[in-house]
């Protein structure tokens, strides 16, 4: 189950290493419910701990990403936002608009270049690639389109006025106040992203 769940970080550990620390998850998280897929969640929280695997810095936050994906491969289903629907809101009302996000969306923050190592990692990728982890912080998008879990990266600015969203704040107000922090944030563009993703679903 925890190799299931954790397909990129058993490579990047080997398997000898990865059976070693599992079975220290086990023992320490035992299983409490009878839905496998709901086990594992403790890892990345194990991983930071493991003084075996200190020397691997973004082991922990590769494991959180794939937990990420892991609980957006099973939530729910939601249909994609009608923006024809939306496009027959009145302009004067759409700051007090709530947008609904996706079941799966998801966002996972790192100082080191996780969606890289994930996606570097996913089938048919060429085994041919270097990765910098000193290229800067990450703050990876998770979602589904297609019943296909999809990772992609966001700015802080994204992420902030998404993370308001999904905080359940209106329209206007998320923009402005990411519009204070971040005045190079494009709202436009950002819809654009999330809704070609399917990570906005509806609006009241």
């Amino acid at each position: 189950a925890l190799a299931g769940a954790y397909p990129v970080t058993e490579p990047l550990v080997g398997k000898d290493f990865f059976r070693r620390m599992t079975r220290e998850v086990i023992g320490q998280h035992p299983s409490r419910s009878g839905n496998l897929h709901r086990y594992g969640a403790e890892m990345a929280g194990f991983v930071a701990a493991f003084e075996p695997a200190r020397g691997l810095v973004y082991l922990a936050d590769v494991a959180a990403l794939e937990w990420a994906c892991h609980c957006a491969y099973f939530a729910d289903n939601a249909a994609a936002l009608d923006i024809g629907k939306l496009a027959q809101v009145p302009p004067e009302h759409h700051p007090a608009l709530i947008l609904h996000t996706h079941p799966a969306c998801r966002l996972v923050r790192s100082d080191y270049p996780v969606a890289a190592i994930w996606h570097a990692h996913q089938p048919g990728t060429s085994s041919d690639f270097h990765i910098d982890l000193d290229s800067g912080p990450c703050i990876a998008l998770v979602s589904r389109k297609d019943d296909i879990v999809v990772v992609g990266e966001m700015t802080q600015a994204d992420a902030a006025w998404l993370q308001s969203i999904q905080a359940g704040t209106a329209l206007g107000a998320a923009t402005d106040a990411t519009l204070e922090r971040y005045p190079e944030f494009d709202l436009q563009a950002a819809l654009l992203t999330l809704v070609s993703q399917d990570v906005l679903t509806d609006f009241s």
